[in-house]
């Protein structure tokens, strides 16, 4: 009889409405999966909103490497409704989450009775098919990545509701259930595109299903601890396609896995190999130090000595600990240089045997210590040509540089783990350095500087660890993606500055032809042709900006303009003044001199003796309607002086001027430039915000998202035709990245010809 302990474990979960429940469910399997369904929502919580956080910077990146304003003006709606609807989301991913728990000891009885012996044809719908196809692609992927765990997870769970092994959709915390619940949670949003969608599915599948690994060996782990199945194992069977030495107790890497429910009996013991089968990591740091003995010998230089006594890992960290201090006492205010690998051994040498007697035994580094130290001194070597400008990123290359060897020598998967927390740091850090600090232009970031700082201070004083680390780059890459967010939003607001002044600028060109049509027709003279000019055409301006064309505002303001040209009767003398008033002061007029303007243009007498003796005459309206700032002819401050207009583009498909402005129309928003000065030689990098397709004029803004500079494209492509600007690559890779290709090519191609010599020789 199953019987539940009083006061064992109380459930995770304290809300009864938030928790998976069945009425056949015994005591003991509720418990059990309330705790599972309360760990589960627990450990979703951080990968859901990176994962939300993702799509927001996929959307947004999308929105800059638009091509036209319509799939820019789709990215970013996306991504607003999405920041509106997240919370909505969010729980309707828990809710689905929850309701598969629910339905665990039914839903395999559930299926094979709702499920109908023919289905009716219909129509394929796109949408539908490319969201079941990513669902289908992740949760394939998802179940390869983690099969052994979700094997035990259904046995598991198939043993607290008497069932079948599990599997599928069954299973509530396999991939295809999870990803059925985000799916349904994105229902949410009302007008979300399909391929937006299938972009959420990618990212779900990147920052959720990708790392189920840990959240799988914790549910396995509490369900053992609780004397479910504790002696399910999954072990891989011997590889088939094995001929030489057949193993029968052996195993393979990428066999498949069988489950027994008793531990299996003991196998015989298989013969030694002479080369034992290695792990990735270690292949490769093996590979790494085999190109560099062949290096070192074609060099000539830095041949270990074996002779005294090798130096223990712990012995090797105090040597470094005390190097660092030693750095950190002498160099506190100068800038800190990177030391090469010859440098770098001898002061750990001395190190090593300070305050050793003379003739007493030395101790030195062993080969895979020396080699570790050369190899990182290689790859900061091999980063710091990677650097654009001499400044910030030289100097915390060189305090970074004996912390990550202190790492390197205390975690190995520092070479081979691409995803490694310190090797993620170095890369950020340089990144960060060099984009935002190094600038010739002085536009750097005070904040990013101190923060730097203090990540590079915390990193020399605390011992090397892998949750050092983490810590340090969730603290960077928050800051960052704070500065990134001011960046967007500065760049945003130049954006649409820019586009109100081109609509403001094609409407009053509209205005104007209007007006040049109708005095066509009429041709005024005195102050009317004055007001016409000067201040109604900007009224006319501002009209068909706010209402259109085709608006009744705007048709109104036209049919005042032809009646005081004479050209329409006058049928409510009084209404003509008031619109007359109200549209002048619309522009800035004071509602005085609006009042004497509309008075003398239809000829009517003031109303009062003192307000007759305040009435300017018409010569002083004029001057004061020519004096009046025009719509638009202020200039902001930060604004830039335009450039001087180009020469016409030439009309010859063959010419370079050409053939360049053909290719900035179509460049996507958001595509680097260099700009070089030709006075002294400085390059100025800078990003193509926008540019109008009506008039060609381009924004430029700096990497904070200010403005910087403003021109047609035809004079850009004029400057680029000089050599005066350039249009940047775009570059995949990150600066650590490509150090990293850097060393290990400079690396093979010295491997390469001694390997043909000793092939030769042989």
């Amino acid at each position: 009889m199953d019987v539940e302990q009083q006061g064992r474990r109380q459930p995770f979960a304290s809300d009864r409405d938030a928790r998976p429940d069945r009425a056949d469910w015994s005591p003991r399997a509720r418990r059990l999966i309330e705790e599972t369904h309360a760990l589960c929502v627990s450990w979703l919580e951080a990968p859901l909103r990176a994962c939300l956080f993702d799509i927001e910077q996929r959307l947004y990146s999308q929105a800059e490497r638009s091509r036209n304003n319509l799939e820019q003006q789709r990215s970013l709606f996306s991504r607003q409704l999405l920041q509106q609807q997240r919370p909505v989301l969010e729980r309707r991913f828990l809710e689905g989450v929850r309701k598969h728990f629910s339905r665990l000891g039914s839903a395999v009885i559930a299926t094979e009775e709702h499920e109908p012996a023919h289905r009716p044809l219909e129509l394929l719908d796109q949408s539908e098919h490319e969201q079941s196809v990513a669902v289908q692609t992740l949760v394939a992927r998802g179940e390869a990545r983690h099969g052994s765990a979700l094997f035990e997870l259904g046995y598991r769970f198939a043993v607290l509701v008497s069932q079948p092994p599990l599997e599928g959709e069954h299973l509530p915390l396999g991939p295809l259930a999870l990803s059925s619940a985000f799916r349904e949670g994105g229902e949410a949003l009302v007008d979300f595109p399909v391929e937006h969608r299938v972009l959420m599915l990618q990212c779900f599948d990147t920052a959720v299903i990708s790392t189920l690994g840990s959240l799988y060996d914790t549910v396995n782990e509490h369900l053992r601890a609780d004397g479910v199945l504790p002696q399910l194992r999954a072990f891989p069977t011997p590889p088939r396609t094995q001929v030489e030495r057949p193993q029968r107790g052996g195993s393979g890497e990428n066999a498949p896995a069988n489950f027994s429910r008793q531990p299996p009996a003991p196998a015989a013991p298989a013969p030694l190999s002479p080369t034992p089968a290695r792990s990735d990591s270690i292949a490769v740091l093996d590979n790494l130090r085999e190109m560099l003995a062949q290096h070192r010998a074609g060099q000539g230089a830095l041949n270990y000595q074996q002779s005294g006594r090798p130096a223990s890992p712990e012995e090797l960290q105090l040597a470094l600990d005390a190097l660092q201090l030693h750095v950190s006492d002498v160099a506190d205010h100068a800038q800190r240089e990177l030391r090469s690998a010859h440098a770098l051994r001898e002061e750990l040498i001395t190190q090593l045997n300070a305050g050793k007697p003379a003739g007493a035994s030395q101790t030195h580094l062993t080969a895979e210590q020396g080699d570790t130290v050369e190899l990182v001194a290689m790859l900061f070597e091999q980063l710091g040509h990677q650097l654009q400008h001499e400044g910030s990123a030289h100097s915390l290359l060189g305090d970074l540089q004996l912390p990550l060897l202190r790492m390197a020598v205390a975690d190995k998967g520092f070479f081979n783990q691409r995803e490694h927390p310190a090797r993620k740091l170095l890369g950020v850090v340089t990144e960060a350095a060099n984009d935002w600090l190094d600038v010739p232009d002085g536009d750097a970031d005070r904040s990013l500087g101190a923060k730097l700082n203090q990540l590079v201070d915390r990193a020399r004083r605390e011992p090397p660890s892998t949750g050092l680390y983490t810590s340090l780059l969730a603290d960077i890459e928050h800051h960052l993606s704070l500065l990134n967010r001011k960046a967007q939003i500065a760049e945003r607001r130049q954006v649409e500055a820019m586009q109100g002044r081109e609509r403001l600028e094609q409407a009053r060109h509209r205005a104007a032809a209007l007006m040049t049509e109708r005095f066509e027709r009429c041709n005024p003279r005195g102050l009317l042709r004055t007001l016409l000019e000067r201040a109604w055409s900007d009224v006319l301006a501002l009209t068909l900006l706010r209402h259109g064309e085709d608006s009744e505002a705007f048709t109104l303001r036209l049919r005042i303009t032809d009646q005081l040209l004479g050209q329409l009767p006058v049928a409510d003398q009084g209404l003509l003044q008031s619109e007359v008033e109200s549209g002048l002061q619309q522009i800035g007029m004071h509602a005085e001199e609006a009042v004497q303007v509309a008075q003398r243009l239809l000829g009517i007498s003031a109303s009062t003796p003192a307000a007759t003796e305040n009435t300017a005459t018409t010569t002083e309206l004029a001057l004061k309607l020519k004096q009046h700032q025009r719509l638009g002819e202020h200039v902001a401050p930060e604004a830039p002086v335009a450039a001087p207009a180009p020469p016409p583009v030439p009309a010859s498909p063959e010419s370079p001027e050409r053939r360049i402005y053909q290719r900035l129309r179509q460049l996507p928003f958001g595509t680097w430039f260099e700009f070089i000065d030709a006075n002294n030689g400085k390059v100025s990098q800078r990003k193509l915000a926008w540019y109008s397709p009506v008039s060609g004029n381009a924004l430029f803004v700096t990497r904070r998202g200010m403005r910087d500079e403003e021109m047609p494209l035809q004079h850009l492509a004029h400057e680029m035709a000089c050599g005066h600007v350039r249009e940047m690559a775009h570059v995949r890779d990150n600066l650590l990245d490509r150090a990293w290709h850097a060393l290990t090519s400079h690396l093979r191609q010295v491997a390469r010809p001694l390997t043909a010599a000793s092939r030769d020789g042989a």
